[in-house]
């Protein structure tokens, strides 16, 4: 049986922080709210917005805020938007080796898969699990339960994620948690979350995942 190795969207395989933080700048502006800080934009990478965005427009606005969202995202957001240096390189190496690949991610699937087949990574990857406009499968814990039950033919599962929600999610079903730090997420963010691995850039993802599975990693490793 393969090992399958998913993958978050934002902050592992692209820098969507453009997209993503000009959309919420669209919508509290559109809603009369102020402006939020940098690193608040940034800590919205990663959870459901339906959790961040009531911080801003508040719990009755958070409905026409996620609209507004979406409707900028849909039209130029998903556009502003680009690969991490190295992914595709690395993405190849380790979809040559033994290994079913897959995307998991709180992003909607439909999105998802429009900017993973933009990106021309479609090859890489056997199918993308995202969350569905109503909301279902937005908690990364209930993604990653879906996706397990979608494909039980191994019993080896890797998830990679820059934000403690991936790895959290991980952790709940029995997979093993990577972080990697070029994303949003901080080392003491993936750390405190149980991340037995932190990777500092895609070229490290392939020797990572070997050492992983080969349970040569007994204590959190950085590298």
């Amino acid at each position: 049986m393969k090992p399958h190795i998913y993958f978050d969207l934002d902050g592992t395989l692209t820098d969507s922080y453009e997209g993503i933080s000009n959309c919420i700048l669209y919508a509290v502006n559109e809603l009369g709210f102020p402006h939020p800080t940098n690193d608040f934009l940034r800590h919205c990478i990663g959870p459901p917005l339906h959790e961040t965005l009531p911080m801003l427009v508040g719990k009755d606005l958070t409905a026409e805020a996620l609209n507004l969202y979406r409707k900028r995202f849909e039209d130029v957001g998903w556009l502003e938007n680009k690969p991490y240096d190295g992914i595709y390189e690395a993405l190849e190496s380790i979809n040559n080796k033994n290994y079913e690949l897959f995307v998991a991610t709180s992003k909607p699937r439909i999105m998802a898969q429009r900017i993973i087949d933009y990106f021309k990574m479609t090859p890489y990857f056997k199918r993308i699990f995202g969350s569905e406009f109503d909301g279902t499968h937005s908690s990364k814990v209930d993604l990653l339960r879906f996706a397990i039950k979608e494909n039980t033919n191994t019993s080896d599962r890797i998830m990679i994620g820059d934000r403690k929600y991936d790895l959290i999610g991980a952790i709940s079903n029995n997979m093993k948690p990577i972080g990697v730090n070029y994303g949003y997420g901080s080392i003491e963010e993936l750390s405190e979350a149980g991340a037995i691995s932190i990777i500092e850039r895609p070229a490290d993802l392939e020797e990572t995942i070997k050492r992983v599975l080969n349970k040569k990693i007994t204590s959190i490793d950085i590298r």
